[in-house]
């Protein structure tokens, strides 16, 4: 069912229960309220199936073709971003530091900013350290 096609005989179904309220009294709007309000909800939760079930379809196809998924944490826009945001973060991290704990402090601060830097290095390009993919063992080794 399309989403325009759904809307439309959603709005019938609105239509009709206000129909029905109006003809049948305020004894039985709880009663009416409510059929729509399952109808609204069989809907959301049909569309949010569809919408979990092309997901997992396309995550499953990701991981059949053994490529590495490409989305938007993979944009230099965001390594870059991240990296502003890093060290705008690293000066009141220091003089937080600096200023608690002196030398050991700054240090502390500063492996840390370190830390966070690498662990999203390491995300973004899983060779980086020295993790290299297994490769298939070639003819020459048998």
């Amino acid at each position: 069912m399309t989403e325009a096609h759904g809307d439309a005989e959603l709005k019938k179904e609105l239509d009709a229960t206000l129909h029905a309220r109006r003809e049948l009294g305020d004894e039985y709007e709880s009663a009416l309220v409510d059929s729509f309000l399952e109808k609204v909800e069989q809907r959301l939760d049909s569309a949010v199936d569809r919408r979990v079930r092309r997901q997992l379809a396309e995550q499953q196809m990701v991981v059949a073709r053994g490529a590495r998924k490409s989305d938007a944490s993979d944009s230099w826009s965001e390594r870059y971003g991240f990296g502003i945001v890093s060290l705008v973060l690293a000066i009141p991290l220091s003089a937080i530091g600096g200023g608690v704990a002196d030398m050991p402090g700054l240090l502390v601060a500063w492996v840390g900013i370190v830390g966070v830097n690498a662990v999203q290095a390491a995300r973004q390009n899983p060779d980086l350290f020295g993790r290299r993919r297994a490769r298939p063992d070639s003819d020459w080794e048998k």
